[in-house]
């Protein structure tokens, strides 16, 4: 792909539910192109978020068909959904955000989505990058890859940042927030959007800013 003149093209993984310093990256860029042609790989964010819980950090992990070890092209991972992760997930965060200052807002929302079925984990994510660039006030274009490119010139006027954002490694310069557990636990930097968006609302794109 060839980038429009003056063009600003983010070109990342697929995430669910993506890190605040992925929303940080992503301001930066006019362009989102979701790279869907690579093979999957097992710990990352492609099927897993973080958020605050009472006692620490908690993982949300979406389960898959053929596990996490699998090298199937991300375009065709397939959700697990013998049990009902999507209404653990969902427990789970009303567990951790009822009491966040704007967890009833968006509540409505984001309990229809988790009461969606999906069965690809593209879709999935999708889904969850298009409610919270919604809900964040943000519209990115956005694009996905219709092959597979190990590397990319300068001149495509992309800025490649796939398999950049890894668990556990992500920088720390994101914004500090008021969490709702942080006078027990501290603060827990690059978290989710969720955990910006139920503590912060539409504050939350002036803290990326």
């Amino acid at each position: 792909m060839t980038a429009t003149p003056n063009s600003k093209i983010l070109l990342i993984e697929s995430q669910y539910f993506p890190s605040i310093y992925f929303y940080k990256t992503l301001i930066e860029s006019e362009i989102l192109q979701i790279e869907r042609y690579e093979h999957y790989q097992k710990v990352s964010f492609r099927n897993r978020c973080y958020i605050a819980g009472p006692n620490g950090v908690i993982l949300l992990s979406v389960p898959l068909s053929k596990g996490k070890n699998q090298r199937t092209v991300m375009k065709d991972v397939r959700i697990s959904n013998e049990e009902n992760w999507q209404a653990l997930h969902w427990k789970t965060l009303t567990s951790a955000y009822r009491r966040s200052p704007w967890f009833e807002y968006f509540e409505p929302e984001l309990e229809h989505l988790y009461e969606q079925r999906f069965e690809f984990l593209l879709d999935w994510n999708m889904a969850c990058l298009e409610w919270a660039n919604k809900a964040l006030g943000i519209s990115p274009e956005i694009r996905l890859t219709d092959s597979f490119r190990k590397t990319y010139e300068e001149a495509d006027g992309i800025t490649d940042k796939r398999d950049h954002m890894v668990p556990g490694q992500l920088p720390g310069d994101a914004p500090i927030y008021t969490q709702v557990f942080g006078e027990r636990t501290g603060f827990f930097p690059n978290l989710s959007i969720l955990d910006l968006l139920f503590c912060e609302g539409k504050r939350g794109l002036e803290l990326l800013k």
